[in-house]
């Protein structure tokens, strides 16, 4: 992701204007009375924001006013480029810790989870506990299911559900992380199982979504239908 784009001032905001919303004076300071005070609320918030969402929580509020003034001014320490070179290089360094703390809490979760009661640990290191055994068909890795399931980090963070949802996802089995296409072939249609997918057999560096990159999933499924390829 361009991480100027992360940042961004919304384009449509000319330099002008974000100069005039941040020395604008008021009345009474600290509260919104007029176009211009909403505006540059609004700004705040969606800066803030961006630093939520990228995990930025040592950030110094007054040199973050400083340096989009002095830029503004003309009279800024660093040129844009090196800015977002800066930018970036960070990001990324918080990028890899956050993949390293996933990977050890992963592969410490499943360590401590194997030898709990009725869990099954496979030869490529998938874990998974049948919660109520099913009757139907048995998928192969070229059919089609249908399920219903519910997935978590370790730290029980939800970051997909099916069951939330309200609506059960059907998908070719070789079609998905490569723990899914194992798992789900332990199972019968009927069957409800909770997997434990390290995340080499996830999504292994790759982070999506609510997924730090690294990070080992549980899922709780259960398996509805199978419709074998013909």
């Amino acid at each position: 992701m361009n991480m100027l784009l992360r940042f961004a001032i919304p384009a449509v905001l000319t330099a002008s204007t974000i100069m005039f919303s941040c020395t604008a004076q008021r009345g009474d300071a600290g509260k919104i009375s007029s176009s211009n005070d909403s505006l540059s609320y609004a700004l705040g918030v969606t800066i803030g924001e961006n630093f939520k969402k990228s995990g930025l929580s040592d950030v110094d509020y007054d040199l973050v006013m400083k340096g989009i003034q002095e830029h503004l001014g003309e009279k800024g320490q660093m040129d844009p480029m090196a800015a977002d070179t800066y930018v970036r290089g960070y990001m990324k360094k918080l990028e890899e810790a956050k993949k390293e703390v996933a990977k050890k809490e992963g592969e410490a979760f499943l360590e401590k989870n194997k030898s709990n009661a009725g869990v099954v640990t496979t030869a490529s290191g998938l874990q998974y506990k049948v919660t109520q055994e099913g009757t139907g068909l048995m998928p192969d890795q070229n059919d089609k299911v249908t399920v219903h399931y519910h997935g978590t980090l370790t730290d029980g963070t939800v970051f997909d559900s099916s069951v939330e949802r309200g609506q059960p996802a059907t998908f070719g089995l070789n079609q998905v992380i490569p723990g899914w296409t194992e798992g789900l072939q332990t199972m019968k249609e009927g069957g409800k199982t909770t997997f434990y997918i390290p995340q080499n057999l996830a999504y292994g560096a790759r982070a999506t979504g609510k997924i730090p990159g690294f990070s080992t999933l549980v899922f709780e499924v259960e398996l509805i239908k199978v419709e074998p390829v013909q």
